[in-house]
């Protein structure tokens, strides 16, 4: 379901003021403000202010999880009553973000978005190839080649970070390239552009979470060490599972210069379960999840 204008039923607990709006400036009184009764869209309230509104309305009539289909449509009932809503059905489509729901299980992908992307950039009839990165490759700040528009490769760098929501298979390349985004050169671009031409063979890939009675909540965390030939650090990874496949993950360059291995790991292994406390609070509500 969408609610309309959503933002626009929050109220607001401080005082917000703003200048009359042209087309209702008041004769004579051209110098004073308005108060704002309601939130608005574009303020940086707006979206805690709903959430307030649609949290409370939840408990006022003690909400609760269920699947019962004649409870559901009850609930739709109330909402109209309350909300301009739009029952919109299963979702299919959100934000770039393709969701296929079918009984054995969901499949998300952005396939449409990293076709726009590829044409985008001209890379649509581009040669695909097997890797995202070349083995081995090491890029620096002090690549040679001519300076690129850092405007374009700022925007290139951004489109492939909005990928990595369903890509987690990019996510180590992408991080990489994003780390020269002040000063690009023609090899950060052409490394850049060698993902896309990774993209364009994998199109359909995406993650897909079947249903299972036997759910397993599982990580995995690692590291190189002084990978980054400007200052030696390290990067860390980690990834999660909920049964066969990942539902959180992170590709992260260390804060800090590590003096071996076994620190590296140490600094990667201790980023991982941060995520995993965070994590296990959410799926504890669930009846399937196991530590």
């Amino acid at each position: 379901m969408d609610v309309k204008s959503a933002f626009l039923n929050g109220d607001l607990e401080e005082k917000v003021y703003i200048e009359q709006p042209q087309g209702y400036i008041v004769k004579d009184e051209e110098d004073k403000v308005l108060r704002l009764k309601k939130a608005l869209y574009g303020l940086k309230q707006a979206p805690r202010a709903w959430n307030t509104r649609i949290d409370k309305y939840f408990k006022e009539r003690n909400f609760i999880k269920c699947n019962n289909p004649s409870m559901f449509e009850e609930f739709k009932k109330e909402m109209t009553k309350q909300f301009e809503i739009t029952d919109i059905g299963l979702m299919s489509y959100y934000l770039g973000i393709e969701v296929r729901q079918e009984e054995s299980g969901i499949f998300i992908t952005q396939e449409g978005y990293a076709k726009e992307v590829l044409k985008k950039f001209k890379m649509d009839d581009s040669n695909p190839v097997c890797t995202p990165m070349e083995c081995c490759a090491k890029l620096s700040r002090r690549e040679e080649g001519e300076s690129v528009d850092p405007t374009l490769f700022k925007s290139l760098v951004g489109s492939l970070c909005y990928l990595t929501c369903t890509r987690p298979d990019i996510l180590y390349a992408v991080g990489v390239v994003s780390r020269y985004i002040k000063h690009p050169t023609t090899t950060h671009f052409k490394a850049a552009k060698r993902i896309l031409r990774y993209i364009k063979g994998t199109l359909n890939f995406g993650l897909y979470y079947s249903v299972s009675d036997d759910y397993k909540f599982v990580g995995y965390s690692d590291s190189d060490w002084g990978g980054n030939v400007d200052d030696r650090k390290s990067t860390s990874g980690f990834v999660f599972f909920i049964g066969d496949t990942a539902f959180t993950w992170m590709s992260k360059k260390q804060p800090i210069v590590t003096l071996s291995t076994t620190e590296a790991e140490y600094v990667a292994a201790t980023s991982g379960p941060i995520g995993d406390v965070v994590n296990s609070g959410v799926l504890q509500n669930f009846q399937w999840y196991e530590r």
